[in-house]
């Protein structure tokens, strides 16, 4: 598949690249947690990145005073397997360049989107860009497999924490899998044998 850049016209639907924010004692305290030995791994928050001055910018000048969460998504990959949104932007910033695949949300069609709509984005290493919550989303790609990829995830406090307890009242209650979270996923994916909703069609893309 083609892989476009953050910095082409192509991504204005998707997103946008944040002006104004030093990311670099970001990116190398995230340097400092080691990849997992496959796979990948997710913390919602994490104390060390918290800590930064960063934190005060990301939370109040592209938050607008909203309490926030750093945390960070890090290791090995190359399929799409799910995409999620939220009610909200969330922020990205890679130690190293890496790969989003993403979809928008007006594309879900009777709660099933083709993952022929997938379009791939190379982001630059450092680069914060926000992820609109019309987007879809979900676990980077890496661009080597020797380095892996380390991804700060910004999003408001309490995001991809436990799922409330609902009763199904919308249809896009069934999507629902995390707090702030609502998960389409492919039937190929580790998610769907977790109870998520099968929500894609079409090919699991890997990019590999």
């Amino acid at each position: 598949m083609t892989i476009y850049s953050v910095t082409d016209p192509e991504f204005k639907s998707y997103g946008r690249i944040l002006s104004g924010l030093d990311t670099k004692e970001l990116t190398e305290a995230m340097k400092t947690i080691a990849l997992p030995a496959a796979g990948t791994n997710y913390q919602a928050g994490i104390d060390k990145l918290e800590a930064l001055p960063i934190y005060a910018q990301l939370q109040n000048n592209v938050y607008g005073g909203m309490p926030v969460q750093v945390g960070m998504c890090w290791g090995r990959n190359t399929k799409l397997n799910c995409l999620e949104y939220h009610r909200d932007s969330e922020i990205n910033i890679g130690t190293d360049d890496f790969i989003l695949l993403l979809a928008l949300r007006s594309q879900i069609r009777d709660g099933k989107l083709d993952t022929s709509l997938v379009k791939a984005f190379r982001v630059p290493a450092g680069t914060a860009v926000e992820v609109f919550a019309t987007t879809l989303h979900y676990a980077p790609c890496h661009t080597d497999a020797q380095k892996g990829f380390r991804v700060a995830i910004v999003l408001p406090k309490g995001t991809n924490t436990d799922k409330p307890a609902i009763q199904v009242k919308d249809p896009e209650d069934r999507l629902l899998f995390a707090c702030n979270k609502w998960l389409l996923a492919h039937k190929d994916a580790p998610e769907a044998g977790q109870g998520a909703y099968i929500g894609l069609t079409g090919e699991n893309i890997d990019i590999a």
